[in-house]
């Protein structure tokens, strides 16, 4: 029987005359999400920088917590005695949670994210064991003991988490493999994505709304047969997910090839991407939602995220404010800002703040980054809106260098492909 979601909606109430942009709203039970929105990752229930208070001050609808760290501590079981995720971290706006997938292999093919790196751990070191198709075992970044995650327990570790938002299980191949490796693992994700459906279904009460995810890698017949699957599937969202690529340029193909292929009545997320170019790109071709680390951690390193009409002497979209010249710039990053950070700090205090190693530093801007990324969405919305996205651009986003032009690559074969399809 088909999965229902009588208190979930997505609306879509206006679509782009310039692109294939649209401006829409996701209803969930705890409140609504204006659309095209960016997910911030609270991944271990937690925003490191700043408070849930704070995050909602600063215009947050939506947050995200992640499957793998939260089963390895605190536990899921625990997270659902204290009331679930919601109340657990204090956070009264819609959430949504990963499935674990991206962490276990991620770290299974040896690319530790730096959030979860520990002295112990180098990034060569590798934790899953091994891949079946019941499921993954690998070992705990925390401690080195053994877990095993099925599409069952993804689904029922996100059932006691008790997020609006879930995502079923798949493996998350990277961009070095084969194409027959990723075809393999396009069909195991599959049969794990209705184990993950089957799952949902047993325990569906109405709290959750599910979403699949388009895998396919690089290969467009391969993202036809994703698409194709998450189609006929009761999903309430889709998220594109899996390697889109080596470079930008072949990212933003991916996803201007992948969106087309979807049911448009349904939001469409797009997985891990958080530039305020890739996201311009992307909304022009139909995506929804954004999830990504990069603006908190960017704030952690000293990164503050600046507008290219502000004619900064920098290509980049943040400025690093550990730089010398801001040692006596009594400006603010932006003086057109209204956080808290920018009210109250020069670039010349939060310099000294970060040289000194004072929390108050990390704090500081990431309100700012969190701000700065809110302020940008609704630019954009109110840009869809108008007609005007292109228009929008231009005061968002940094003139690049030119790029010295490079022999044919996988980029230009996956791109004639594309256009076979």
């Amino acid at each position: 029987m088909p999965l229902s979601y009588p208190n979930f909606k997505f609306e879509i109430l206006k679509s782009s005359r310039q692109s294939n942009a649209r401006l829409g709203k996701i209803t969930t039970p705890h409140g609504d999400v204006l659309t095209p929105a960016f997910i911030f990752c609270a991944t271990k229930a937690a925003i490191k920088g700043a408070s849930p208070a704070q995050m909602k001050a600063c215009d947050t609808q939506i947050q995200l917590a992640n499957t793998y760290h939260l089963m390895i501590n605190p536990g899921s079981d625990l997270v659902k005695r204290m009331g679930g995720l919601h109340k657990f971290m204090g956070w009264n706006g819609p959430l949504l949670t990963d499935s674990g997938g991206y962490q276990v292999f991620s770290l299974g093919y040896g690319s530790v994210s730096s959030e979860i790196k520990r002295k112990n751990l180098t990034p060569r070191q590798k934790s899953v064991c091994k891949i079946s198709e019941e499921g993954v075992v690998f070992k705990s970044y925390l401690d080195g003991k053994l877990h095993k995650l099925t599409p069952e327990k993804s689904i029922e570790i996100q059932r006691d988490l008790g997020p609006d938002l879930v995502v079923v299980f798949d493996e998350c191949t990277p961009y070095n493999v084969d194409k027959s490796y990723t075809e393999n693992s396009l069909h195991l994700s599959h049969r794990w994505g209705v184990r993950s459906v089957n799952e949902f279904a047993t325990h569906h009460t109405g709290v959750q709304a599910l979403y699949g995810i388009i895998q396919g890698g690089v290969y467009p017949d391969l993202r036809c047969i994703a698409a194709d699957f998450v189609n006929n599937q009761s999903f309430f969202g889709h998220a594109i997910g899996g390697s889109l690529g080596a470079e930008k340029e072949q990212m933003y193909d991916v996803v201007a090839f992948t969106v087309p292929l979807l049911n448009p009545s349904r939001p469409i997320h797009l997985l891990g991407i958080g530039g305020v170019r890739d996201i311009f790109s992307a909304v022009s071709h139909g995506i929804d939602t954004f999830d990504c680390v990069h603006p908190t951690r960017l704030a952690r390193h000293g990164g503050a995220l600046i507008r290219a009409i502000q004619n900064e002497d920098t290509t980049k979209e943040h400025l690093v404010l550990s730089h010398y010249r801001f040692k006596e710039d009594e400006r603010p990053i932006d003086d057109t800002c209204t956080c808290e950070c920018c009210r109250t700090y020069s670039r010349a205090y939060l310099r000294y703040l970060f040289s000194a190693n004072e929390l108050l530093a990390i704090q500081a801007v990431t309100l700012h980054n969190v701000t700065y990324m809110n302020r940008l969405m609704t630019a954009i919305r109110q840009a869809i809106l108008d007609d005007r996205l292109e228009d929008e651009k231009k005061i968002w986003i940094h003139e690049e260098k030119e790029k010295t032009v490079q022999p044919k690559t996988k980029n230009t074969l996956i791109k004639s492909e594309m256009a076979l399809v």
